[in-house]
C-alpha cells in the first residue's frame, strides 16, 4: 500500500476536524483531504489517527502532557489529553509523510470525583472576562418551549435551560474610526466570543465577533465608509495596494472585499452593498476571497464547506477567522448539562412504534429496509429540495463536495 493510500485510510478512521496548512496558509477543514493525485510539496490537512496506527507509520505517537491549572476549587487532573493538540500529516517533497504541530490547545479535564466530571472536558480561555457583560447591550430571551403563538408544538426537543441574555452584537460596524477592544467575552447565545469594543473619540460602546487572536488593547476599524483622508494622505493621493494592505489587513477590521486582497482569509461576509455580515459567524469558521469581477461588481468567496458563490463587491467583511476554534473538542460529559442548554432528550425512530416514526416496529434494531426518512416521511439522504428552475440559487459558483467527493477531493480547488 502506497503511503499516500495509508494517509487516506488514516483519515477514514479518525473523525476529529483539523486545521490544515496548505502552502503556508491557514485553511479550517474538516474530513479527508488527500487523493491519488496529491502534488508534492503541498501540505493537506488529515485528522489525527489513534496512536497504534500512527507507530505503524514511523511517527511520534508520544501523548502530549496536559498542564495542572487550577480553576477554583476544580483542579485539572495530570496526565493525558484526548486533544493536546491540532495536528496534520503533510506530504513532503520527497514523497514521505510527515508529522506537524499546527496549534496547541489546552484542554481542562477534570478529577473524576463523580460521574459526571468523568468524561467532562472543555478548552481553557483564560482571556476571558470574568464578570458580568454590559446590561446596556443585552435583552433577555424569552422561551417557548418549542410553541408558537397559538400554543402548538412546533419545534421538537426544545425546553427548559437556563436563563440567558442575549447580547446585542453589532454586525454593520459602519461608524468610522479607531476603536480599541475592552475585552473578550463568553456569549451564551452563539459559540463564537465576542469583544467589548470602545470608540476612541466618541466613547461609544458596542460587541463585536472577537475575531481569532484579537485580546484586549487592540485596535480594530471599520473602513466600510472607505479609505480614511490620514490613509490617503500616507499613499501621496495614490491608491497604493500594497500600503493599503500594510495598513489595514488586520484581524477585526471590517472593509468591502474591493479592497481586500485576494487569497485573505476573511469571516462574517455580507452578500450585498450596505447589508450586514450573514455568513461564516460561528465558531473557527472562515471563508477566502478568491476571485473579483470589477466589470460586473462581484467577487467569488469560497466558503469552509467548499462551496464558491458570488458575493457583491462592495459588500464587506471582517478580516481574519472567527474565535473560539477550540469548541470542536468541547465535550458535554452528561445528560443534564444539554437540558442547562435548553435542549430536551431526543427519542429515535428507531426505537417508537411503527405508528409513530417510519422507522418504528419491528422486532430490534431495524426499521423494516426503509430508506432514512423524517417523522413526517420526507427523504432524509440524497433527497433535494430545490424544484425547478426558480428556486436555482444563481449565485452559487461551484457546489460543495458530497459524498465520494468530498472524501477524495483535495483541498485546493482551483485557487
Amino acid at each position: 500500500m502506497s503511503m499516500i493510500r495509508r494517509a487516506i485510510c488514516l483519515a477514514r478512521i479518525s473523525v476529529r476536524q483539523q486545521i490544515a496548512v496548505v502552502n503556508h496558509r491557514e485553511f479550517h477543514a474538516g474530513g479527508v483531504q488527500c487523493a491519488n493525485n496529491v502534488p508534492k510539496g503541498l501540505s493537506y490537512s488529515v485528522p489525527m489517527p489513534p496512536f497504534s496506527t500512527l507507530e505503524s507509520l514511523g511517527l511520534d505517537n508520544s501523548r502530549q502532557k496536559a498542564e495542572t491549572v487550577t480553576f477554583g476549587s476544580s483542579e485539572v487532573l495530570e496526565g493525558t489529553t484526548e486533544s493536546p493538540a491540532i495536528t496534520s500529516i503533510a506530504l513532503s517533497t520527497d514523497g514521505r509523510i510527515e508529522q506537524k504541530r499546527v496549534k496547541e490547545i489546552k484542554i481542562k479535564k477534570f478529577k473524576p470525583r463523580g460521574p459526571h466530571l468523568r468524561w467532562y472536558r472543555r478548552p481553557i480561555h483564560d482571556h476571558l472576562w470574568k464578570g458580568r457583560p454590559l446590561r446596556n447591550l443585552t435583552v433577555a430571551k424569552r422561551k417557548t418551549g418549542g410553541r408558537n403563538i397559538t400554543g402548538r408544538l412546533t419545534a421538537r426537543n426544545v425546553g427548559g435551560g437556563h436563563r440567558r441574555r442575549l447580547r446585542l452584537v453589532d454586525f454593520h460596524r459602519n461608524e468610522p474610526g479607531s476603536q480599541t477592544v475592552i475585552r473578550i467575552e463568553y456569549d451564551p447565545g452563539r459559540t463564537a466570543h465576542i469583544a467589548l469594543i470602545s470608540h476612541d473619540k466618541t466613547k461609544a460602546l458596542s460587541y463585536i465577533l472577537a475575531a481569532d487572536g484579537l485580546r484586549s488593547g487592540d485596535h480594530v476599524e471599520s473602513f466600510r465608509a472607505g479609505i480614511p483622508m490620514d490613509l490617503r494622505a500616507t499613499m501621496s493621493g495614490n491608491h497604493d495596494p500594497a500600503i493599503l494592505a500594510s495598513r489595514t489587513i488586520r484581524p477585526g477590521n471590517v472593509m468591502p472585499l474591493s479592497m481586500i486582497p485576494l487569497g485573505t482569509v476573511i469571516h462574517c461576509v455580507g452578500l450585498r452593498r450596505n447589508q450586514k455580515g450573514q455568513l461564516c459567524r460561528a465558531a473557527g469558521s472562515s471563508a477566502r476571497l478568491t476571485a473579483k469581477d470589477e466589470d460586473r461588481n462581484r467577487a467569488i468567496v469560497r466558503l469552509k464547506s467548499g462551496e464558491e458563490r458570488f458575493v457583491h463587491i462592495e459588500a464587506c467583511a471582517t478580516i481574519g477567522t472567527v474565535s473560539n476554534a477550540e469548541h470542536q473538542f468541547y465535550q458535554i460529559g452528561k445528560a443534564g448539562r444539554s437540558r442547562w442548554l435548553g435542549r430536551r432528550p431526543h427519542v429515535r425512530g428507531m426505537a417508537m412504534n411503527a405508528a409513530d416514526h417510519p422507522h418504528g416496529g419491528g422486532r430490534g434494531k431495524s426499521k423494516g429496509n426503509v430508506k432514512s426518512k423524517s417523522a413526517w416521511g420526507t427523504l432524509a439522504k440524497g433527497y433535494k429540495t430545490r424544484r425547478g428552475k426558480k428556486h436555482i440559487n444563481h449565485q452559487k459558483v461551484r457546489d460543495r463536495p458530497r459524498g465520494k467527493k468530498k472524501i477524495l477531493q483535495p483541498l485546493l480547488v482551483q485557487l
